[in-house]
């Protein structure tokens, strides 16, 4: 008897470990949980990169919302680089790491260095109308990069001299400076994002660029 009962609890115990192995389903965790699965060397290396670009930033649990949206391998962006100094972003919530480090590059390199040049002022802030948001893209049935956390949505810049230099305001500027400057910005954008949307796409983007990674084929208007 004592034999057996050994044998039962052996087995007990094998099998328990068997639970949870790589060979086992994994599901996915519930809305809050905070457990994490962008922990690959992929995700290590972005915010690797991410840290090297000096921008600052807080890696972000990954959170499942229900119906398709997520935030995974998502971070919070408090400030960017620039060349010689701080960028300010606003109203930003959580971006995927992909998306922080096309944002950090494209605003010290795109953005700022076209400020000093068109407008001979530096950048000091990147006025943005948020990024993650549980919805489908306006008039279609189809989910939002912005229910993933890979886009954001850019409003206005802020000049070191105080100028503001908004998309709604400024797109059809009488300045040809002002113009000239916010186009650049949207062009060197398409070279760093996989989807770049500016009012010349449609009204809907009349106040704003929408910037999304990845995708299949590039689009840029």
């Amino acid at each position: 008897m004592f034999r057996r009962t050994i044998l039962v609890v052996a087995l007990a115990t094998s099998l328990a470990g068997c639970i949870g192995s790589p060979d086992q389903p994994q599901r996915a965790p519930g809305r809050g949980t905070g457990a994490s699965l962008s922990q690959s060397p992929q995700a290590r290396a972005c915010l690797a990169n991410l840290g090297a670009t000096e921008a600052k930033f807080s890696p972000l649990p990954d959170q499942y919302y229900g119906t398709g949206c997520s935030t995974l391998g998502a971070v919070r962006l408090s400030a960017l680089r620039s060349d010689d100094g701080r960028l300010d972003v606003t109203n930003l919530g959580p971006v995927t790491c992909p998306v922080a480090s096309a944002l950090q590059g494209w605003a010290r390199f795109g953005v700022d260095r076209a400020a000093r040049q068109i407008m001979g002022s530096p950048l000091v802030r990147v006025e943005t109308m948020g990024s993650y948001s549980c919805r489908n893209v306006a008039g279609t049935t189809r989910l939002s990069a912005h229910a993933t956390a890979n886009a954001v949505d850019i409003a206005a810049f802020r000049l070191a001299d105080g100028r503001r230099i908004s998309v709604v305001a400024d797109w059809n500027s009488p300045s040809p400076q002002v113009r000239a400057f916010l186009r650049t910005v949207r062009d060197s954008a398409c070279k760093r994002f996989g989807t770049v949307l500016s009012p010349d796409y449609n009204a809907a983007h009349r106040d704003h660029f929408h910037l999304e990674s990845g995708g299949l084929k590039p689009f840029c208007r």
